[in-house]
């Protein structure tokens, strides 16, 4: 490895192997019980709860630890309407058959369609922007590197830390997604990534059957 500047590891924490063994099965459990839910309560959330689950999100591995992303955190109800009325224009022409007949087979499990009236009903909306120059300052306008790997395991973050604090999630990705920039007021150095709704669910939420069902560890690991 060659020189650089660093600092001992002094934060690592070692368990037991005991313990180890039943961390890990107690975040199973944990994890397991995030579903992706489309029908939101709309009780506030404070934002200081948002804020250290964005924090949190921003300790994600990264390509030269340049953090490409930015969150654009919004409860105002006039945004949240202006994305709801943008999102269904471009949904609308989705479901009507610009997205393929395969695709629209593989939704209709879930019930989805092009109403979505959780972008208005939620309390929080996170816009995601990948960001294509950067740097460990604000004011650095530096190549970066891995971005979409990046952006993604900082989103998968945050879905685990709003997961962990009680808060429901879905991924919302309407294409094309370039109105995000100007409602959220991002320069073209922003790429919209993905559009993040969280809050409580409503009493009548729902999992679809389809989503319950996930593949065995047979399926989706390979030791060797």
């Amino acid at each position: 490895m060659q020189d650089h500047d660093s600092s001992p590891l002094s934060d690592y924490i070692e368990y037991p192997s005991e313990e180890m063994l039943q961390r890990s099965a107690d975040f199973y459990q944990n994890i397991k019980r995030r579903h992706s839910i489309r029908s939101f309560s709309d009780r506030p959330v404070a934002k200081e709860i948002i804020e250290n689950c964005i924090k949190a999100a921003g300790t994600a591995p990264n390509g030269a630890n340049h953090q490409p992303w930015h969150f654009v955190a919004i409860s105002d109800q006039d945004v949240k309407k202006q994305i709801r009325q943008q999102a269904e224009i471009h949904e609308s022409n989705f479901y009507k058959g610009r997205a393929g007949e395969e695709w629209l087979d593989a939704l209709k499990p879930l019930g989805t369609d092009a109403n979505k009236p959780y972008l208005e009903h939620a309390p929080w909306l996170i816009a995601i922007f990948s960001e294509k120059k950067g740097g460990t300052a604000i004011e650095d306008k530096n190549t970066n590197y891995y971005v979409h790997e990046s952006v993604g395991i900082a989103t998968g973050f945050l879905i685990n830390a709003l997961h962990s604090c009680g808060l429901v999630t879905l991924t919302h990705t309407p294409k094309p997604m370039s109105f995000l920039s100007k409602v959220c007021g991002r320069d073209d150095n922003s790429r919209p990534y993905m559009l993040l709704i969280a809050g409580y669910p409503s009493d009548d939420a729902t999992v679809p059957h389809h989503a319950s069902t996930k593949k065995s560890l047979e399926d989706i690991a390979t030791f060797l």
